[in-house]
């Protein structure tokens, strides 16, 4: 048996007459009988009693009436519930991001989530990128905003901007001017993560290539507020996006210096994991954060940054 048989069948019932039926159901008599036809060879039973005004249902066919009802109704209810499913968006989304993109982006997500998907749940986390791989591959999380991984194999990004990296240094640097070429990085004691975490992979690889070896001084695996902390009481340096110390680079509290010889420039990706099922909305909300993001670079809102192309 199949649901579109027994959807037919409970129209000719309505009905009494394959004729009717067909007219009712869009069909043509013909394709309404071979329905009923292969209806009563599944179930091994005659349903219909033809006569000169019509049909009529055996006692076989009032005992399958009942349940072609009950089927009826679930499929109704499931079709409902996919509908409504589609017109709300998700029941619930978890975005996580690095300290950086979360602090730039957060609020703009919150609000445009809010104004397309009102019903949907929404959750904020922030950790290191390395983290957020793990929370992915797991399921933990549905989507994250973070800087690309060397190694992204197991992820669906999508690009959104582009950051250069800067030195930052305390405000007692004033040597330093406005661009720092990587191959100078060798005398400055740096303050970064330690080495499986996607920005000292970074350093490393530009130190390689400048034919230099950094000077670590400090490895410092939490949030960015505590390393921009450290880099403030004179423990060292870092490398980080402007966006993260546009403030106290304004207030004259840490000094900044953008990498140049070469540029070093990392993008900001939304992605999600490539061995899970796909969020339902994730092209609607992608594209809502995209415009967002776009916004706030062309509203000077996320200094330095450039839309990815």
């Amino acid at each position: 048996m199949n649901s579109d048989d027994l959807l037919c069948f409970l129209e000719v019932a309505a009905c009494g007459s394959l004729s009717r039926a067909a007219v009712a159901l869009g069909s043509d008599q013909s394709t309404v009988s071979r329905q009923m036809a292969r209806l009563e060879s599944a179930s091994g039973a005659r349903l219909l009693h033809r006569n000169g005004r019509g049909v009529a249902l055996t006692e076989a066919g009032e005992a399958l009436l009942a349940h072609a009802r009950r089927i009826a109704a679930s499929i109704d209810e499931a079709r409902d519930a996919v509908q409504a499913f589609s017109g709300a968006g998700p029941s619930r989304i978890v975005i996580a991001a690095q300290p950086t993109i979360a602090r730039m982006s957060f609020g703009a997500i919150g609000r445009v989530v809010r104004q397309r998907f009102s019903r949907t749940r929404l959750r904020f986390v922030e950790g290191l990128g390395s983290h957020m791989l793990n929370w992915l591959a797991d399921g933990d999380i549905d989507l994250a905003l973070l800087y690309l991984p060397s190694h992204a194999g197991a992820l669906k990004v999508d690009r959104l901007l582009r950051e250069p990296l800067h030195l930052v240094a305390p405000s007692s640097y004033t040597h330093i001017g406005a661009d720092f070429p990587v191959r100078h990085l060798a005398e400055v004691p740096l303050i970064l993560p330690s080495t499986h975490h996607g920005l000292r992979l970074l350093a490393e690889s530009l130190a390689q290539k400048a034919g230099i070896r950094l000077d670590i001084a400090m490895e410092c695996d939490t949030s960015t507020n505590v390393t921009r902390h450290l880099v403030e009481q004179g423990c060292g340096c870092t490398l980080l996006p402007l966006a993260a110390v546009a403030e106290e680079a304004a207030q004259g509290r840490l000094r900044t210096a953008r990498l140049v010889e070469p540029e070093a420039v990392r993008d900001v990706v939304i992605a999600s994991a490539r061995n899970r099922p796909p969020l339902p909305h994730l092209w609607d909300i992608t594209q809502a954060l995209r415009q967002e993001m776009a916004q706030i670079v062309a509203g000077g809102g996320w200094p330095d940054a450039s839309l990815a192309d």
